[in-house]
This record gives C-alpha cells, sequence and structure tokens, in this order.
C-alpha cells in the first residue's frame, strides 16, 4: 500500500500483531508517524507516536506488524 498514511483517519483503533489494543489515533504527524490520543488508558494521559514503518496493513483498524507489547515499550512520548 503506496502511502499508508493517507489511510489513516481520526480515531481508528490500533492493533499490535498479536490483536491486542495499542491505542487510539489522535492524527498524523508529517510523512511518517501516527499521533495516539492521550485520552486513551494505554497512553498514560501523554501522545504517544509510533513510526508509520510500523504498520504492517490497515483496514477498520491500523495493524503493526509487532506485537502490541513492544510497540509499547518502543513508542515515543510527543514533545
Amino acid at each position: 500500500m503506496a502511502n499508508k498514511i493517507q489511510y489513516i483517519k481520526e480515531h481508528m483503533e490500533v492493533l499490535g500483531a498479536d490483536g491486542k489494543h495499542v491505542g487510539t489515533v489522535d492524527c498524523t504527524k508529517g510523512e511518517d508517524k501516527i499521533v495516539l490520543t492521550k485520552s486513551d488508558p494505554q497512553s498514560g494521559g501523554q501522545h504517544r507516536l509510533i513510526p508509520i514503518d510500523w504498520v504492517d496493513h490497515i483496514d477498520a483498524h491500523v495493524h503493526l506488524s509487532k506485537p502490541a507489547k513492544d510497540a509499547i515499550a518502543q513508542w515515543q512520548a510527543a514533545a
């Protein structure tokens, strides 16, 4: 899928490769980052960033190529 970021919409659920919840899309940042909502229980009250490179495919959800536990351990806090 060319330019996956254009298919990612606000409020889409982000799932790990294991099908577990990672977060909820707030918005995208540039051409290579997804910003997750800070109101999601997983986020700890902060916006979190994940790279578009982690996205495996997109349907009604954003599916990552790594398990939820790994994605959460490696995401970045938004500045």
